[in-house]
């Protein structure tokens, strides 16, 4: 299941698939943590008789693909982390929204807050006690009518911050939802179809020999197969 992009003894590059989650799964799901491991086994990448070490470094929710880095090791994984919290961890994602952005380039600066049972976020006021700082910026690439959708909009978005749902609650609080959203959807675009949201590229810094990576794989299928963008680059 695992499309590996890049692998060495401190770190491995792989796309998730849509439908996967990110981290260890609960019961009998399937995971990225738990592939990853038979990977290593299976191409002999890891100690016989020895479970491997797979570091966590960032997320990204079950319904969304893209790229992801794990740390094979805890003094990768040290490394990698201190990236994310300095913001040197670049995530670049591809996304189609219901309607069209006001402007073609923009930045989207709000406060976000967890819901109880920590299921969904909201935008809140900035003298909310819990709310957390969410930054992105985006440019729009194509503007589309499809039919009894209405206006779809192919966006490529820099994440500046990594809250949860922060992508699809700053655009969805702004009219914006992203195609085949059912939790922060409306309409019938929101049930359309698959969560349109990948995590087409990322850039970091590798823990161990300092040298500046990047990794890429195109959205394709779902909403972004509308668009002509992706299929002429």
């Amino acid at each position: 299941m695992v499309q590996v992009l890049y692998a060495d003894k401190d770190i491995l590059v792989a796309v998730k698939p849509a439908g996967v989650e990110s981290q260890a799964a609960k019961r009998f799901a399937p995971d990225m943590v738990s592939e990853i491991r038979k990977y290593l086994v299976i191409h002999k990448l890891c100690t016989p008789g020895k479970e491997p070490y797979v570091g966590v470094i960032h997320r990204l929710d079950k319904p969304v693909s893209g790229v992801m880095v794990y740390a094979l090791s805890k003094n990768a994984a040290a490394a990698l982390s201190r990236q994310v919290q300095d913001r040197k961890l670049e995530k670049i994602y591809g996304a189609v929204v219901c309607g069209k952005p006001e402007k073609d380039v923009d930045k989207f600066v709000d406060y976000l807050e967890k819901s109880v049972d920590g299921n969904e976020s909201y935008v809140v006021d900035h003298g909310g006690k819990c709310g957390k700082r969410a930054e992105l910026s985006y440019e729009a690439l194509e503007s589309l009518e499809d039919g009894g959708n209405g206006i779809l909009t192919l966006l490529r978005i820099r994440l500046e911050t990594g809250r949860h749902h922060q992508i699809r609650v700053q655009f969805a609080s702004r009219g914006l939802p992203l195609f085949g959203d059912r939790k922060y959807g409306t309409g019938a675009a929101a049930a359309a179809g698959p969560l349109a949201l990948c995590a087409m590229s990322l850039s970091f810094v590798h823990p161990s020999t300092g040298k500046p990576m990047t990794f890429s794989v195109p959205p394709s299928g779902g909403a972004f197969s509308k668009f002509k963008f992706f299929q002429d680059a």
